[in-house]
């Protein structure tokens, strides 16, 4: 036989296996894990996960969306994650946190002036890879972060708030323990309460507000029980996307370069989510009737130097200036 046809029919067999080998690959279903209901409008991590399926699914993929909590809460998801058992996990940073603690450093109050900045510092400083760097042995690893709104303020039933002063007789609900070291530096007291038991809470007096972005009140049902906001600009709001670290270093190059394109896609719809979030956010804030305040360029000032104060608190001394840097070379 002619060389040259034995040399083109080896080389369509080559391609043929590659192709059947890319098409077996990604025969396998990927399954995204939400953390929110299917929601576009009023949920920026479903905007950022039904992106994702889809630049996925375009690029040959089969993939699978599981509803919020139908296989667990954040715990169980995390644990399937890090098992190799979910491939895509759409996470609260704090169970990266408590893989590794620099993951805290994303939130640091009065560090990052906004969704721009942060993302800078992440890509200048290549952020995400220091912290891979303690989630990898672990089983898991952050791919994005994935914000739920602008810069989060402060929402309470009492008062306006415009300096750290006028929090003096408020009790604050807290996330976690970073957050009670925060508000007693802001010198207001705090209490951990779960998002479920938080209206109830209001309503009975045994916590006066909360940090949060702008839309979260009616996200809950607590528009008509918050009284004020303060435009404060304390952190932005950061969930993550997590995957299976074992699944994620498995995949071949064609494979990850197409994962990687949806996720930059996915975070680029996230921040694009963000405006008109935060812009409807608002209009329902004044419908409400929430009277909304700012900071005096005092209060700021006060709030961000007693803020800086509890950093040693949250991270080891080495990680805050890994992170105090990168946000401040991104400036």
């Amino acid at each position: 036989m002619n060389k040259s046809i034995v040399s083109s029919l080896q080389n369509f067999a080559c391609g043929a296996l590659l192709a059947l080998s890319w098409s077996a690959a990604t025969a396998q279903e990927i399954k995204i894990a939400l953390d929110s209901p299917p929601d576009k409008v009023r949920s920026g991590t479903y905007v950022f996960a039904s992106t994702l399926a889809e630049e996925l699914r375009a690029g040959g993929f089969q993939v699978k969306e599981l509803p919020a909590n139908s296989i667990g809460g954040e715990a169980e998801r995390m644990d399937q994650t890090s098992q190799g058992l979910l491939e895509v996990n759409l996470a609260d940073l704090g169970r990266a946190g408590q893989l590794d603690k620099f993951a805290f450093g994303f939130i640091l109050s009065y560090l990052f002036d906004s969704a721009a900045h942060l993302d800078r510092a992440t890509e200048q400083s290549k952020l995400l890879d220091k912290l891979n760097d303690g989630l990898a042995p672990k089983g898991v690893r952050v791919v994005s972060l994935v914000l739920v709104g602008g810069g989060t303020g402060i929402f309470n039933t009492k008062q306006a708030v415009t300096k750290p002063e006028d929090m003096a007789n408020l009790r604050m609900r807290a996330l976690d323990e970073n957050q009670l070291a925060l508000f007693k530096a802001w010198g207001t007291n705090g209490v951990i309460i779960p998002i479920t038991e938080v209206a109830n809470a209001f309503q009975t007096g045994i916590a006066d507000g909360y940090v949060n972005p702008p839309f979260v009140p009616f996200l809950f049902g607590h528009g008509d029980i918050l009284k004020h906001y303060t435009v404060a600009n304390v952190s932005q709001p950061v969930r993550v996307a997590m995957v299976s670290a074992d699944w994620y270093k498995a995949m071949k190059p064609a494979q990850k370069q197409v994962f990687e394109s949806a996720v930059a896609k996915s975070q680029a719809a996230n921040r694009a989510w963000i405006k008109g979030s935060d812009e409807a956010a608002f209009a329902q804030l004044e419908k409400a009737g929430i009277k909304i305040s700012q900071l005096t360029a005092e209060g700021r000032a006060s709030f961000k130097e007693r803020s800086q104060a509890t950093y040693a608190m949250i991270l080891p001394a080495a990680q805050v200036q890994v992170i105090v840097d990168a946000a401040n070379r991104a400036r």
